[in-house]
């Protein structure tokens, strides 16, 4: 069984079949067999966890599990404390309601390391950061969740798996490394096994 941490960079998608204008998961990582545990939008980066194993794929993806996801959002404008509170709370976006989940202000990552492309500065509109902590995944959800609360993202990196943490594996953006897949990493009980 293997496990990877990659630091998934900016514009990258998450599938290892060559795409015709975007850098894809096999310009990065070389191993056969391995495929994402959940996914990251191209325009999202940060740490993703690939697996040859569809037991522990399915313990790190699937929202059943619980298995928290940490995200830093930089966001348009500087989110109001009841704009917290609705992300906390849970935000309704027409679809599906959010599940209740933490979230606070943050200062932008010291360690993070520059976007390529750089995100598009306005001088008349500041940005702030955000930290989420959310158990579910849904598509695009932190982008529309800040969204729906009037502060759309213009950066989205995941900081965080479990108890793994981006900036703790020391990761460059398109650097992987390979993890011990049965330690203690995600804080969910062993898999139950039949006898």
């Amino acid at each position: 069984m293997r496990l990877i941490a990659l630091n998934k960079p900016f514009g990258t998608i998450c599938q290892f079949s060559a795409h015709e204008t975007r850098a894809s998961l096999g310009d990065w990582v070389d191993v056969p067999g391995v495929y994402p545990a959940g996914r990251l939008d191209a325009d999202s980066e940060g740490l993703l966890l690939l697996t040859d194993d569809g037991t522990l794929q399915t313990r790190i993806a699937e929202p059943r599990h619980k298995l928290v996801k940490r995200y830093w959002a930089q966001v348009e404008g500087v989110p109001t404390a009841k704009a917290l509170a609705n992300l906390a709370a849970g935000v309704d976006l027409g679809d599906y309601v959010t599940r209740p989940c933490r979230v606070r202000a943050i200062e932008a990552p010291a360690s993070l390391w520059p976007r390529v492309p750089p995100v598009r500065y306005r001088a008349a509109i500041p940005t702030s950061w955000v930290e989420l902590a959310i158990a579910e995944g849904k598509n695009r959800q932190v982008r529309r969740m800040t969204a729906a609360v009037g502060f759309p993202t213009l950066r989205l990196v995941r900081a965080g798996i479990g108890k793994l943490d981006l900036l703790a594996l020391g990761l460059a953006p398109g650097q992987w490394r390979e993890l011990p897949p049965r330690a203690p990493w995600d804080g969910l009980p062993p898999p139950q096994r039949e006898s």
